[in-house]
């Protein structure tokens, strides 16, 4: 049994003289580090310290960026936010320590080349990342109560999930105006029946100058615990809402259905369109009727509007994404043939034609489904077509890489073998390669297809179809149970989609 030894790494010696690798690394960060032999240390001081420099002077204008004068806006900064100084000081450390770290490796091979640097650098970095990302944790949780009401309406949406049919349940009953002769008599309430108890039967309305008669409403067996509004009918048939005190009278009823409530005749000017003077007290009465009106639940429970939207866009999600998978398989296939090295490396023109199709299999691949969806929306409109082909032209990039690479890793002995017999590309292909690639290619199907599903929300967002276009305005008109809904939705399709393929690409693995 042999074992190998690690022999220590020899260091060249340094270029020149520590004093002047301090002096060349105070004069250009990192320049000491090179001329010391230690190319990779100096090149990563120079740009650690030349970008931590160039984000600390941008985020100074942009926090004093009203201020006029570099001067001015270094000391508004510094007063705003403290954190910008901290950073200035230990960004002037960092250099100082770098002229150290210079002298230190041109000393000889014996000095340490010591992490504390690199550890200062991360440090900085940090805290410049915390302040261009404006962390504030402490307003996190102050405000994280506030939001807790729109947070509980998203994850628990399911007031909005059943619908109830409602129509209005409306009692009337009958008020003489004015008061001639002997009042009306009181009919006997029926048992388990809505009714309305009036007392007096009669009255007179309320003027400019002087209030109506009173009269006392008690509500029987009406829908309980349920707001009911008052209103009136007059001879002409007009209806309007009563109203006391500037509002319109609205009354809930108790655990029984019942309520009592006490009101004025209605106010009405004098003389209506028929002629008739409310003021005169000697002519004929007139019929007014007193309502009092439920919005009230009928039959059964049913799915609301919401939900038979959410499901109607969630079936639309699926197949879009299902449509972008079958299309962009179709075309991923026969261009990840050309985009595999194995296959194409046999002459100049093949290798020509695979460094052309990586290339821009890489540059629509780099450019995200989003910004491809706004494109074809403005070619092709609004709609899940739009969103189709987004996701086609992603598709076929990710699934040609991905099918090439699996192309590329198969076992090259079949390959040889049907060479060997004389065997053109075409037949190669189709007698060494397809049978080796057949499950990469069904599970990297799979895995596109749960993708696109996911992508197709997001692209609904500008306008791409699916179930993203309903979210983002159901978010932009404050409605976050329905909002909440769909989110729920999303989740459930996405895990079972997870769950199907997931069996599949066991199955063909």
């Amino acid at each position: 049994m042999s074992f190998r030894t690690r022999l220590p790494k020899t260091r060249k010696p340094s270029l020149v003289s520590a004093p002047v690798a301090a002096l060349l690394s105070l004069a250009l960060p990192g320049l000491g580090q090179m001329m010391a032999r230690s190319e990779r240390r100096g090149l990563t001081m120079l740009f650690s310290l030349a970008s931590s420099t160039i984000l600390l002077a941008w985020r100074i204008r942009v926090v004093a960026r009203r201020e006029v004068g570099f001067s001015a806006q270094i000391v508004k900064a510094y007063d705003l936010q403290p954190t910008l100084l901290y950073l200035t000081i230990a960004i002037a450390l960092l250099y100082l320590w770098v002229v150290l770290d210079a002298y230190m490796l041109a000393r000889g091979p014996e000095s340490r080349q010591a992490a504390g640097p690199f550890i200062l650098i991360l440090a900085v970095f940090f805290t410049l990342g915390w302040q261009i990302s404006e962390i504030d944790w402490v307003s996190f949780a102050t405000q994280l109560e506030d939001g807790k009401p729109t947070i509980m309406k998203i994850m628990w949406p399911w007031e909005r999930a059943l619908h109830y049919p409602e129509e209005y349940l409306i009692v009337r009953r009958i008020v003489e105006v004015p008061c001639i002769g002997e009042a009306p008599e009181e009919a006997i309430a029926p048992q388990d029946e809505p009714f309305l108890h009036v007392q007096p039967r009669c009255g007179v309305l309320t003027t400019r100058d002087k209030e109506g008669t009173t009269i006392y409403v008690t509500g029987l067996n009406l829908q309980p615990k349920t707001d009911t509004a008052i209103w009136w009918k007059d001879p002409e048939n007009q209806e309007f809402r009563q109203r006391q005190g500037g509002d319109s009278v609205v009354v809930t009823t108790d655990d029984k259905g019942g309520f009592q409530i006490a009101i004025l005749m209605p106010k009405r000017l004098v003389g209506s369109q028929s002629g008739r003077d409310y003021t005169d007290a000697t002519r004929e009465a007139d019929k007014w009727e007193l309502q009092a009106r439920q919005l009230a639940s009928v039959g059964e429970a049913e799915w609301s509007s919401e939900i038979k939207l959410i499901v109607e866009k969630m079936i639309e999600t699926i197949f879009l994404g299902m449509m972008a998978t079958f299309f962009g398989v179709i075309l991923a296939i026969p261009v990840s043939f050309l985009a595999a090295r194995n296959l194409m490396s046999a002459s100049p023109l093949t290798l020509a034609v695979y460094y052309l199709v990586r290339t821009v299999m890489n540059i629509v691949r780099s450019i995200e489904t989003v910004i491809w969806a706004v494109i074809f929306v403005v070619v092709v409109g609004l709609g899940p077509f739009a969103g189709t082909l987004a996701l086609t032209i992603h598709s076929v990039a990710a699934l040609a890489k991905l099918y090439s690479e699996a192309i590329e890793s198969i076992d090259p002995g079949p390959i040889e073998a049907i060479h060997a017999t004389g065997a053109n590309w075409v037949q190669t292909v189709l007698y060494a390669v397809v049978p080796q690639i057949v499950p990469p290619f069904v599970s990297f199907t799979i895995y596109r297809w749960d993708i696109n599903v996911r992508m197709s929300t997001i692209i609904g967002l500008v306008g791409g179809g699916g179930i993203g276009f309903l979210l983002v305005q159901w978010i932009r008109l404050l409605d976050y149970r329905a909002a909440g809904i769909a989110v729920w939705f999303i989740a459930v399709t996405v895990a079972i989609l997870d769950y199907v393929s997931a069996e599949i690409r066991e199955r063909f693995a």
